[in-house]
């Protein structure tokens, strides 16, 4: 069996991977979330089964330097570390697959995996009262810290907005691409205040690829952000200690797979 060491040391470099529904994203960083390498991205792989998505990882950190753990950031709902929803990748590719550990054993390194919009909230809040993060990409994702602690994940994009339609179908990509940039900001006013006025969180963070298409006023303690500030959360991913939300996977040594 693998060793499961007892304590988790928040120094070593950690490679942080953000898998979105068209680009996987990497970058290796410091354990205070300094960049050691270059942001690099490349697409999602069209069939984004299990295997696909981690060669497409493989490919993209080939050149990347040396890390002591990774960081995972995935666009569904992860219960212990295994996922249980991926509706912008296929759900019938990944409902009960432990990702976190088929990369340890794949990377032979220890692996944290959460949802995506979690995993950049760690490097963007001020762990101060009640924030938000909230991701505008290929779907709608959601993150909520009360003091700077990561709360029990909630698939808010997928609640009912419209008839027949969830927050991922009323102001994902396809919508913005479908109904274009200024009915989609129109939709997206109407997002910002029904989620002011029922989380009534101190601060919102807006991420993701499209976050920086809103064109109208946004509230004083509502931010937009980069992926590439969001990513720096892998560091502090390893940072908290383990709990409800957050699972750590440890790899099977290659000689015991082998049986050796």
């Amino acid at each position: 069996m693998a060793t499961e060491p007892n304590i988790i040391t928040q120094e070593g470099n950690v490679l942080t991977v953000d898998i979105g529904g068209s680009h996987i994203k990497a970058v290796v960083l410091k354990s205070n979330g300094e960049y050691l390498s270059e942001y690099q991205k490349i697409e999602t792989p069209l069939s984004s089964t299990p295997e696909n998505v981690i060669k497409a990882i493989k490919d993209l950190i080939i050149a990347m330097p040396a890390y002591e753990k990774i960081a995972v950031g995935f666009p569904g709902y992860v219960k212990d570390g295994i996922i249980q929803t991926a509706p912008n990748l296929g759900n019938n590719f990944w409902q009960d697959v432990n990702l976190g550990k088929m990369l340890a054993d794949e990377l032979q390194k220890p692996v944290r995996l959460v949802n995506d919009a979690d995993l950049q909230g760690l490097a963007l809040i001020k762990r101060k009262g009640l924030e938000m993060v909230i991701t505008l990409g290929t779907g709608f994702g959601t993150a909520l810290f009360m003091d700077g602690k990561l709360l029990p994940h909630l698939e808010l994009a997928h609640l009912p907005v419209r008839k027949n339609k969830d927050y991922d179908e009323f102001i994902g990509e396809k919508a913005l691409n479908r109904e274009g940039l200024e009915n989609w900001n129109e939709k997206m006013k109407e997002v910002l205040q029904t989620f002011k006025t029922v989380i009534n969180y101190d601060n919102l963070f807006l991420s993701g690829g499209n976050a920086k298409k809103l064109n109208f006023k946004l509230d004083k303690n509502i931010q937009i952000v980069s992926n590439k500030d969001g990513i720096k959360g892998g560091a502090f991913l390893w940072q908290v200690e383990e709990s409800y939300c957050v699972k750590s996977a440890y790899p099977t040594p290659k000689q015991l797979e082998n049986g050796n």
